[in-house]
């Protein structure tokens, strides 16, 4: 019966016993090859070698097959999959690709900045367009007399040194009011506390308070105008020929309060829309007619922001 048991499980001297066997198996089969016996024949017993050998232990052919067992594992083991390599390979990929990636995010920025400079040099380059006119009307705002009967009883012709200012636009609907638009205007020296509406024309005036389409908001840089009656629909602006340097206006906004000192008031034609003009600092301006119930001028008062 074959000796079963692992290389692992025998003894040193097993060992060396199995490979002093393995070396007499090769010195027999040489030995046969010089004294030239047929491959068919049998091999040397113990009988036929010298009494100088040792004999075979009882166990030696079972010990050699466990050997060669153990030999055949191995190389079993060997020509199996080699999951590390494999392994090695995939990581290598990996790592290839993340590469890769990585060159083509740095292309796509390089050409998304030369788009956005060739973007831009093209902006530089476009001619400036003009600016349109600030001043829409050819009369300043807050007259008594209805469109329709100043249209034909009472043409106002605008002066020649004044014509460029007028822009020829068709007028646009009041817009929607929004957080900085003007809201209430308080003048506590004359007794003013009153709405303010966007828009001057006829039909905003009879709300209250206009503030002029295309000028600023309170607070910001620039020439808010605010316009109203002084003899008609409240009579808001009735006293605004008392006020005088150094009184304080406050224009309301939904999310603030600006106080503004008044620094001049004039008397002008209804057709000296330059007042309306922009300004490069936060300025008020306010607009009525004048003298009260006669209404040939405009009274103008402005005041800057504290």
């Amino acid at each position: 019966m074959k000796d079963r048991r692992s290389v692992d499980e025998l003894s040193v001297e097993e060992l060396e016993e199995i490979l002093r066997l393995k070396k007499r198996e090769a010195r027999l089969e040489r030995l046969r090859l010089r004294q030239g016996v047929p491959e068919d024949s049998e091999m040397p017993t113990a009988a036929t070698v010298p009494s100088a050998s040792l004999p075979l232990p009882p166990i030696a052919s079972g010990r050699y097959s466990v050997v060669l067992e153990g030999q055949a594992s191995q190389h079993a083991a060997q020509r199996g999959i080699k999951w590390r390599w494999i392994g090695d390979k995939l990581l290598l990929l990996v790592e290839i690709l993340a590469l890769l990636g990585l060159v083509f995010v740095a292309m796509q920025m390089l050409l998304t900045i030369r788009t956005l400079n060739a973007e831009s040099q093209e902006q530089l380059t476009l001619p400036t367009p003009t600016p349109t006119a600030v001043i829409s009307v050819a009369v300043l705002p807050g007259g008594h007399t209805p469109p329709d009967v100043r249209g034909e009883s009472q043409p106002l012709a605008v002066p020649v040194h004044l014509q460029k200012l007028v822009a020829e636009v068709t007028p646009l609907p009041p817009p929607t009011p929004g957080p900085e638009h003007a809201q209430r205007i308080v003048i506590s020296t004359i007794g003013v506390d009153a709405p303010v509406v966007e828009g001057d024309d006829w039909e905003a005036l009879k709300k209250g308070a206009g503030h002029h389409i295309g000028s600023v908001n309170p607070g910001e840089r620039g020439n808010c105008i605010i316009s109203a009656h002084n003899d008609i629909y409240g009579e808001i602006f009735r006293r605004l020929p008392e006020m005088r340097v150094g009184d304080e206006i406050l224009v309301h906004t939904p999310s603030q309060i600006y106080r503004y000192v008044v620094r001049q008031t004039r008397i002008i034609e209804p057709t000296d829309v330059s007042v309306m003009l922009p300004t490069n600092t936060p300025v008020l301006t306010l607009i009525s007619c004048y003298p009260y119930r006669v209404d040939t001028q405009r009274i103008v008062v402005i005041a800057s922001l504290e």
